[in-house]
């Protein structure tokens, strides 16, 4: 017997949906594993000032993907990662180039522009 159609439209939104949360969860994991990424998140832990104004228990946020200033090639990468902390919150930008497609990365900001963290202070702390 044939499936109706208000089931099968039904199935099919929770699987198509399902499928989206699935390929996203993806990306973002292989966004936080990729070189350019972790060497960000390496020199923000050795950067007392930016620590200190983000405050103890740093957090590090998902990458919103559908933002423009975010973008992956095979040689470049720029990232605007978020991230926040007790005192304040703000993005993490990062540029980073590699000379060859199998090359290792290196950051802008021990190279040519440095790395930056803008914050956006609540003032109602």
């Amino acid at each position: 017997m044939p499936m109706p159609l208000g089931k099968l439209a039904l199935f099919t939104s929770v699987m198509a949906s399902g499928g989206y949360v699935l390929v996203y969860y993806l990306i973002q994991k292989n966004f936080s594993r990729a070189s350019y990424y972790q060497l960000a998140l390496e020199q923000l832990h050795s950067h007392p000032e930016a620590l200190e104004a983000l405050g103890p228990p740093l957090n590090i946020h998902y990458l919103q993907l559908t933002d423009k200033y975010n973008f992956v090639d095979i040689a470049d990468a720029q990232l605007k990662i978020p991230v926040s902390g007790s005192k304040s919150e703000g993005y993490l930008y990062v540029g980073s180039s590699r000379d060859g497609p199998f090359k290792s990365a290196f950051l802008y900001g021990k190279i040519i522009h440095p790395c930056f963290v803008e914050l956006r202070y609540d003032h109602a702390m």
